[in-house]
């Protein structure tokens, strides 16, 4: 265990601790792994906490890998909710399509995968006269974020933009974003904006790679609850 004194600000975010055997010690906050982080805790106001976001119940660090199982748990859990047994005997691989396309299956990919192309979507709605938006603040808004394909790259931590839209973004690239989220100058200002369901609803139905949750749930009938 290392318990943090400090953190300097600086050319460099530096973090001071101090171990169990009162050893001192500091080490810039970018050079730390997720190994050395998780050692390191805050004086709380019981003792000493974890200075980690993810826990486990036990509340202690939780380590990258275990999101595997949080996300094949979850699975489990929409299987039973969804699913007949008989339906879930089959492995999910070996399903028909009809199925396998009634239950949402998440993993972290595509968790990521979601969040770049809400945030491609919504940066485009933004820049395209939309939810109110003056020229001025598009204008302030493309100097201080620049191009939507930039912003949503240094979210996913890419080198290079050609990357997200290669591994990333295909679906809205496939649809030619550009015509979806076109300025339609017939319809009220009232209506531009606020369809974002809509919007990725129809990116569901042309494209792969996207669920509906929505309309999967909907189509299923109702659940009795005992």
């Amino acid at each position: 265990m290392r318990l943090i004194t400090k953190v300097t600000s600086g050319r460099t975010t530096v973090v001071h601790w101090v171990d169990r055997d009162g050893a001192e010690g500091r080490r810039d906050l970018t050079l730390l792994d997720w190994r050395e982080r998780q050692w390191l805790f805050v004086e709380g106001p019981e003792g000493p906490e974890p200075a980690w976001l993810w826990l486990t119940e036990q509340g202690l660090p939780m380590l990258p890998d275990r999101w595997n199982t949080v996300f094949r748990q979850a699975n489990q859990r929409c299987e039973q909710a969804l699913l007949s047994a008989q339906e879930r005997e089959a492995p999910r691989l070996l399903r028909v399509a009809e199925v396998r396309g009634r239950v949402p299956y998440a993993t972290p990919h595509s968790m990521r995968h979601s969040m770049a192309l809400y945030m491609l979507i919504l940066l485009n709605e933004l820049m395209d006269k939309k939810y109110g938006l003056t020229a001025a603040d598009r204008r302030d808004f493309a100097q201080l974020y620049g191009d939507p394909w930039w912003l949503v790259k240094t979210l996913l931590g890419h080198r290079d933009v050609e990357t997200t839209k290669e591994h990333y973004l295909a679906p809205v690239m496939h649809l030619h974003l550009e015509s979806v989220l076109a300025f339609d100058d017939h319809r009220p200002d009232e209506e531009q904006g606020g369809d974002m369901n809509s919007l990725f609803a129809r990116l569901a139905r042309e494209t792969t790679g996207i669920q509906d949750i929505e309309y999967l749930v909907g189509a299923l009938p109702a659940l009795e609850v005992s």
